[in-house]
């Protein structure tokens, strides 16, 4: 099961590549031979998702099964599955982010790899750090972290 934790500050080059921090890159080697899926996150936040293969496999099929007549369903379909793109990383531990997605994250030459412990985002760091600036939404805060105690 994989454990993806952590912020790592990256970059990417001109033509949309980009290296797996090390640390990264041995997690996703051991969770799914290197083998991971880049989508577009289907919530405000313009970022992508980036899922070892197999986690990938486990959600794809709950998001398929969702009534498409419903339009917030489809919306999700639209933008996870439409967007969904089979990588591999290379011997350097690098992938290619096609330039649809790059375009959807606005992404540009420095980036933000951010852990969420099955899967991992990839941010603009300027809309990261943007985001992290935003006053937290405390009204529409679920009950469940009303009881965490940190």
């Amino acid at each position: 099961m994989s454990n993806f934790l952590g912020s790592h500050a990256i970059n990417m080059d001109a033509k949309g590549r980009l290296a797996i921090p090390a640390r990264v890159r041995e997690d996703l080697a051991q969770a799914c031979g290197g083998r991971i899926v880049l989508t577009a996150n289907a919530d405000e936040e313009r970022c992508l998702l980036l899922y070892p293969e197999s986690q990938w496999e486990t959600i794809r099929p709950q998001i398929e099964a969702l009534p498409n007549m419903n339009r917030m369903a489809r919306r999700l379909q639209r933008l996870l599955l439409g967007h969904a793109t089979p990588l591999e990383l290379d011997s350097a531990g690098r992938i290619l982010v096609p330039p649809t997605l790059r375009s959807y994250a606005r992404l540009d030459k420095k980036l933000m790899l951010i852990g969420q412990g099955k899967k991992l985002e990839l941010w603009s760091e300027e809309r990261w750090f943007a985001w992290l600036d935003e006053p937290a939404d405390d009204e529409n805060m679920p009950s469940e972290m009303e009881a965490l105690s940190l």
